[in-house]
């Protein structure tokens, strides 16, 4: 069996198929996963992520159409907190009256004390990747509405699941697995597009890549994450970014990636190349410094232009677009529409519902100091709370 997705619509709040009793929505450039039966009901479901800000209300018009009108989850569910994960969940919580779980290495920044270590634009080759030094790096803040996982491996609302720790994207990245059909909720610990292309993130080429290279800060545990993924054999995947595979596909691409994960996954330069970033149960502790070169200037000047003229231009767009489509601040990326790296200003969206608390810092650090020769933030070290 060498099945994969044939759906790549982006329009439309119905959720498509999986596996059984798994479906997933297409929020611009990520996925927001359900699991639970169709027509379940109020609080016999449970969400996986929660999208881009501004989606919370396509997010619930798709629980809605999946679960029945009103239902509402009995947990969400977090493969980790990077900002295209958790952009609509300040609202979802608030309307839902929902616990939020995810690892305990991942409460740092769900809970407001630190921000992740700074993106890495210039691997990858891709315009996301040159634009990353754009998108929030947190902190979000839940309060004590955000639990760690139950530490026996089993998912909240969520029976004959367990959670598998995938490290390397995220300090506390896990990865969802139901053993009775081997299906996966992957998150970033590896991705079925090219995340790093622009083009690759809209049209939504099945292929599996490691996580997105911008943002992951620890090469070494990423690759023990996907060899502990390649390993399972999963039958059915569905990761954070791109469509969902299956069969035969799947395992044979998810091994040869994890057997050449220094070649296909892990880049040939940049900051977290050869040196993680240090984090612990308290958040950012050390990063390693920028690497600085008279290509990274001219390559930092030519993506903050290219930038400036995309926010010009998308904020002009959205003027007369935005209300029109509310809660998704773009309208889909049918035919590769431009509108579709509106994720590039996820920060400036926060607003939109509350769902990105971009003006939140964390406890005990700087602001960071911005590098211009960089382009990125430098994430002082937080203190312990």
């Amino acid at each position: 069996m060498t099945e994969t997705p044939v759906q790549h619509a982006d329009r439309g709040d119905a959720p498509h198929f999986v596996a059984t009793d798994v479906t997933y929505l297409k929020d611009r450039i990520v996925n927001v996963v359900f699991v639970g039966p169709a027509q379940a009901g109020d609080r016999q479901w449970a969400l996986v992520d929660a999208g881009l800000p501004g989606s919370a209300d396509r997010i619930k018009r798709a629980a809605a159409a999946q679960f029945g009108e009103g239902s509402r989850p009995a947990a969400i569910i977090l493969t980790h907190g990077h900002f295209d994960h958790v952009g609509a969940l300040h609202t979802l919580v608030r309307d839902w009256d929902v616990p939020v779980y995810a690892h305990e290495m991942e409460l740092p920044y769900l809970t407001g004390r630190s921000a992740y270590p700074p993106p890495d634009p210039l691997v990858g080759g891709g315009a996301n990747s040159l634009l990353s030094f754009m998108f929030p790096k947190g902190p979000i803040d839940l309060g004590d509405r955000v639990h760690a996982l139950p530490a026996d491996g089993s998912v909240p609302a969520m029976p004959g699941w367990r959670w598998l720790f995938t490290p390397g994207h995220a300090p506390g990245h896990v990865s969802l697995v139901r053993d009775a059909d081997r299906t996966v909720i992957a998150g970033d610990a590896f991705v079925t597009t090219k995340q790093e292309s622009m083009i690759a993130s809209l049209t939504q080429r099945p292929e599996i890549h490691g996580p997105p290279m911008y943002f992951t800060p620890d090469w070494g545990d990423a690759r023990l994450s996907v060899r502990q993924l390649a390993d399972y054999a999963p039958s059915a995947a569905i990761t954070g970014h791109g469509p969902p595979m299956r069969g035969m596909r799947l395992q044979q691409e998810l091994r040869y990636l994890s057997s050449h994960f220094d070649e296909r996954a892990r880049p040939a330069h940049g900051r977290y190349r050869d040196r993680p970033a240090i984090m612990d149960l308290n958040g950012v502790v050390d990063v390693p410094p920028p690497q600085v070169s008279g290509r990274t200037v001219a390559l930092t000047g030519i993506t903050i232009g290219v930038a400036v003229g995309l926010a010009f231009a998308l904020r002009r767009r959205e003027r007369g677009t935005a209300r029109a489509d509310m809660g998704l601040g773009v309208g889909g990326l049918g035919g590769g529409d431009v509108e579709g790296v509106n994720h590039a200003l996820g920060i400036d969206l926060a607003s939109a519902d509350g769902g990105y608390d971009a003006s939140s810092r964390p406890v005990g650090t700087s602001t960071g100091d911005f590098d211009s020769a960089q382009g990125m933030s430098s994430v002082a070290s937080p203190s312990p709370s």
